[in-house]
Order: C-alpha cells, then structure tokens, then sequence
C-alpha cells in the first residue's frame, strides 16, 4: 500500500474519487469501479470504537486485495484512543484514514458522529493531531465536511483541520440539513480558497460531464462521487449510462469474492435503473436469489458469471503489533528516500 495520495491530488488533473456509501462502497464495488478510471477509493464509514473492540466487527466491515489501492479508510469517531487505535491497525492495508465529519444521518448525529463533529473543531483538531504524530507520512489523514450555515464558521473550521495536520479535506457542498438540493457551488469555492492543502469537492455529480465542470468551477484537486457511481459504475469513463461490459464485470466480480445476494442485486438493481425498460425493472427487482438473477441476465443479455480466481489476491489482515511495526519502518524508510531524491531536484 505504498502508493501516495497527495502525489495523485496534486500532480494528475481531476483525481477521480468514488465516495464512502454505507453499505455500498466495500471491497466488491471498490473493485468494479477501479475498472472503470476511479483512481482512488473510500471504504464505508466504519464505527471506530466498534472496530477496535470486535475482531467480528473488524472481519463484517472491512476487507481488502492486492489491488484494492490507493485506499482510503473512513472512520466515524468522537475519542481520540478510537480514532487513533483504528488508524493504526488499519495502517499497514491501506492509504490513509478519513474523519467523517459530514454524515447527517440522525443516529450518528444523536451519537456525536459525524455532522455533529462541526461544532466541535477542538475535538476535531485533536483527533487529526493524535493521528498524524502517530503514524507516519506518506500515510495520510484527512477529513470530510460539510459546510455550516455560517461560512465564516465553515472557512475557520477548514483552517483549523488544516493546522492540525490533515493531509488533505474533502467538502460535501451541502449543509447537514440539505438534502437533493442543487450544491453551494459559490460556498465551496469560498472554502477552498480559504486552504492551501488539497481539497476534494463532493455533491450533485451524475456524469463525466458533470465531474468536469464542479472540478474547473471550484478549482478543486479531485471530484468525489457517490449516488452517480452506484447508478453508472463506469461513469468516470465517460458512460452515460452502465454498459454492457460493467454488467459482465459485476457479474464476474461477485461470483469470484463470494458477494452477498443482497449487496449483489442491490448494486444491480441500481445499474439498471436506465438499462431496463420499467416492466423489467420491476421484475428483475422482485428477484429474491441469486439463480434468478443469474438467469435474468443470461436471458437478457446473454452473459453469465466467470471466475477470476487469478485476479484476485485477498490479503489477510492481521491486526497486530508486529505489522504495525513494520509498516511505520517501511513508512519512514520510504521518508528518507523522498527526503534523498528531493536533494537532487
């Protein structure tokens, strides 16, 4: 996991981001839309103090391959020991970490999760700050925001992570009380501007096209999608819609890592959405296994599941001292390399 994420954000035009999405953006999808010109991805919001207590919730949440990189793991946190526990042991199979500092969901907000972290910056600043000086760089820390009804407040707030350490920031151009509305495009463009450090821009994003313009207009490093990826996983190709060969490469896919029916044919039931005619839809939705998917598709557009037990190499994580031992001397060897090559620029 050695490849870093701030040379993609600041030397590549328009690094291509798929979101983290509860439920949706784990190892399977991850794989699919790395096919597709996505050049970084978030795993799902994961509860911290859960994964740092439960090897089972550890084993539910989180998996990774040998190509599932670069990778971001994003975590819900509001104590320092959780946050920084979690990086640390996640360190050696991924990127780097993300705070979620946008999800407006109310249980997460009730709990002092997520959105409810923008009112507490001092928490925020401390739990980038506890990271960055325990686990080295090119590890990144990051967070995800969203703005505040105050812009003053939001510009401060972005500032303040900056000053922290945070590697770079991602910012939902969306108040936690918006939902489908058009994105604060002007807002954003303030917040950006207010930072020097790389910033991803999030919100309202359904098409390559799309992507292009928030991208020039905000002047941001890297554009995050989520709801346009799960409708047209090949989006960042250039697709309007999924083809042919995306529903092939799902099929293939989930097959090979033994996908859950029901994260199958829900990432289906999204691909299709304007692939189907309405009729179709509405039968292929109804499907309640996986031999009836399989036969929907052979029937309709004449493919079927492959194997590709070659392809993939999952990795078995082993969440323990000895590993994160060696991943901060690969890290700090990797410093002093960079730190040699930069003499000679």
């Amino acid at each position: 996991m050695s490849q870093d994420i701030l040379e993609l954000l600041t030397n590549r035009q328009m690094t291509k981001i798929c979101a983290p999405m509860v439920r949706y953006s784990k190892l399977p999808f991850r794989t699919l839309v790395r096919k597709y010109d996505c050049d970084i991805c978030f795993t799902p919001m994961i509860l911290a103090d859960s994964f740092v207590q439960s090897s089972k919730a550890r084993d539910s949440e989180f998996s990774t391959s040998s190509s599932d990189t670069p990778l971001i793991v994003q975590f819900a946190a509001k104590k320092t020991t959780d946050f920084t526990s979690a990086a640390e042991m996640i360190a050696p199979y991924s990127n780097g970490v993300d705070l979620n500092c946008g999800c407006p969901q109310r249980w997460a907000m009730n709990d002092g999760y997520g959105a409810d972290l923008l009112s507490k910056p001092q928490l925020v600043k401390d739990l980038i700050q506890q990271v960055r000086n325990r686990i080295p760089k090119p590890f990144t820390v990051s967070v995800k925001i969203r703005l505040l009804k105050d812009m003053k407040k939001t510009i401060e707030l972005c500032r303040q992570i900056e000053k922290a350490g945070s590697s770079f920031l991602t910012i939902h151009a969306r108040t936690p009380e918006m939902r489908n509305e058009p994105i604060d495009l002007e807002n954003l463009k303030l917040a950006i501007s207010s930072v020097q450090v790389p910033v991803i821009a999030n919100g309202n994003v359904r098409s390559l096209e799309d992507a292009k313009l928030l991208y020039h207009e905000s002047q941001c490093n890297g554009v995050m999608v989520a709801g346009g990826l799960l409708t047209n996983p090949a989006l960042f190709s250039g697709f309007v819609r999924t083809p042919l060969e995306c529903i092939q490469d799902w099929l293939n896919i989930t097959a090979t890592l033994s996908t859950p029916f029901m994260c199958m044919h829900h990432h289906f039931v999204f691909m299709l959405e304007k692939v189907l005619e309405k009729k179709e839809r509405q039968i292929f939705n109804a499907l309640k296994d996986e031999t009836s998917v399989h036969h929907f598709l052979k029937t309709r557009f004449e493919i079927e599941p492959k194997i590709l037990n070659d392809e993939f190499e999952l990795i078995n994580c082993e969440y323990n001292i000895t590993s994160l031992k060696v991943f901060k001397k690969k890290c700090l060897d990797e410093d002093i390399r960079y730190d040699l090559e930069n003499l000679f620029l």
